[in-house]
């Protein structure tokens, strides 16, 4: 059995208006080359000057992960050429991080650290541009202990990390580029080899996975960094691995000693908000639904407040139901995520408010759920609009049920011999005849009447 061994960096962009050493914006939506200054572009005679908001968000992050702080922390000067590196060297801190020894999910942090992105190289062909628009974006790197022993337990990993730092209100959920991950990888204690900027959850699982195989299949492996293409679904040689010696490291004299106070420390640790283990506890508790319930809805905050939001006024557990099945199949089945449509709370109250007075079925409920993520509107107003009142009237359904009857004779005669399902064949064809209006459970029950 092949023994795996996996480290990861996860380098994430911080949520800060400005860069990390001058004041230009972090916006990505400008055009290449406009959110620039001397500094970002490492321009001579330019001089660094501290984003104290990146030393807060940082801080949060590593408490909030049980780190260690240090007190005491430096700037030193990496040093590379790379043509998305105007100065020659990345500010970052390598002797004294701001944070070490944490822990999340039983997997060991060993360190949390500052610093600046490089720019970005854009391939055309032939052609390389660089666009210097990134060039001085705070990030911090999460470096892990090689824990991980399978690319599953990264995934999982990867998503507790992700909703902890959209918690702390740190982190851009919409950005592709917000985490991007470095992961170390070896099989049977043979080799390590680094892939490169990977972006997304799945996407590290799928590289691991390739990159395992790569590794049982080829044997003579070399310690190197390599590169994936997501399209392609494959690893690929970048350059041989460099040692951290090779960079040159040394101590950043434009930028000051990191000092912090243990009143600092005790203001930052009080500015933490609720996480999400802590609110899965609270609303067990306060909304009394199942444990299940609770862990999947605080996974993610938006989630999480849409259903505190909706349970003030609906069952909180039939809107614990709406949000954990429902919502997610209409979204997955739509391939979108809830940061991606424009969901207001109270068109959802309104949704669930019919259905909790049994004046529309759960099948008609769906379908307006399902048009709700396309654009806002009243649910109620459409339910009267389009008549899609429930149906109560017994005497309609039996009529319904007899039309079904006797347009279905063969699956009622399956059902007679003993095949149960054949019964919801007809069931279906009275769903179809009244638009999803009619209660599927008292369909079946006056079918089952009229049959015997």
């Amino acid at each position: 059995m092949t023994e795996v061994k996996i480290g990861c960096e996860f380098h994430i962009q911080l949520n800060t208006k400005t860069k990390i050493f001058c004041s230009c914006s972090t916006s990505s939506s400008e055009e290449p080359n406009t959110n620039t200054c001397p500094t970002c572009l490492g321009l001579p005679g330019s001089k660094p000057a501290f984003n104290k908001e990146a030393l807060n968000q940082a801080l949060k992050v590593a408490l909030a992960l049980n780190c260690k702080i240090n007190k005491r922390s430096y700037f030193s000067r990496k040093s590379y050429f790379y043509p998305d590196l105007p100065k020659n060297y990345q500010i970052t801190q390598y002797e004294t991080p701001i944070a070490t020894e944490g822990k999340l999910e039983g997997i060991r942090i060993k360190r949390i650290h500052l610093e600046e992105d490089p720019g970005k190289l854009v391939h055309q062909g032939a052609i390389t541009l660089v666009d210097y628009n990134r060039s001085g974006i705070p990030l911090i790197e999460v470096v892990t202990e090689p824990d991980f022993k399978s690319p599953n337990e990264v995934r999982l990993f990867l998503r507790k990390l992700t909703t902890v730092l959209e918690y702390l209100k740190v982190y851009h959920r919409k950005s592709e580029l917000s985490i991007r991950t470095d992961a170390n990888v070896s099989i049977n204690n043979g080799e390590r080899v680094e892939i490169k900027n990977i972006t997304g959850v799945k996407p590290v699982e799928d590289a691991l996975e390739y990159e395992i195989k790569r590794q049982e299949k080829e044997k003579n492996i070399v310690r190197e960094t390599r590169g994936y293409d997501a399209d392609k679904n494959i690893t690929y040689t970048l350059r041989t691995k460099e040692t951290e010696e090779d960079y040159g490291y040394i101590y950043d004299p434009d930028l000051p000693e990191i000092s912090l106070t243990d009143e600092m420390l005790k203001e930052s640790k009080e500015s933490l908000p609720e996480l999400a283990s802590e609110r899965a506890i609270r609303i067990i508790k306060q909304y009394k639904i199942s444990k299940e319930d609770a862990e999947v809805l605080t996974q993610e905050l938006k989630l999480a407040e849409l259903f505190e939001a909706v349970a003030k006024d609906i069952s909180p557990g039939l809107a614990a139901k709406w949000l954990r099945r429902d919502l997610a199949r209409v979204l997955h089945y739509n391939k979108k995520e809830l940061h991606d449509v424009e969901l207001e709370e109270s068109h959802l109250k309104e949704l669930l408010k019919l259905v909790e007075e049994k004046k529309i079925t759960d099948q008609v409920a769906g379908k307006i759920l399902e048009k709700l993520i396309e654009k806002p509107f009243s649910p109620k107003e459409y339910v009267e609009r389009e008549k899609l009142i429930k149906i109560t009237s017994t005497d309609d359904l039996r009529r319904l049920c007899l039309e079904a009857i006797a347009e279905n004779l063969k699956a009622v005669e399956d059902y007679k011999k003993g095949e149960e399902k054949a019964l919801d064949f007809v069931v279906g064809s009275v769903m179809k005849k009244t638009r999803g209006k009619a209660d599927p459970v008292l369909v079946k029950e006056l079918i089952k009447k009229e049959i015997r």
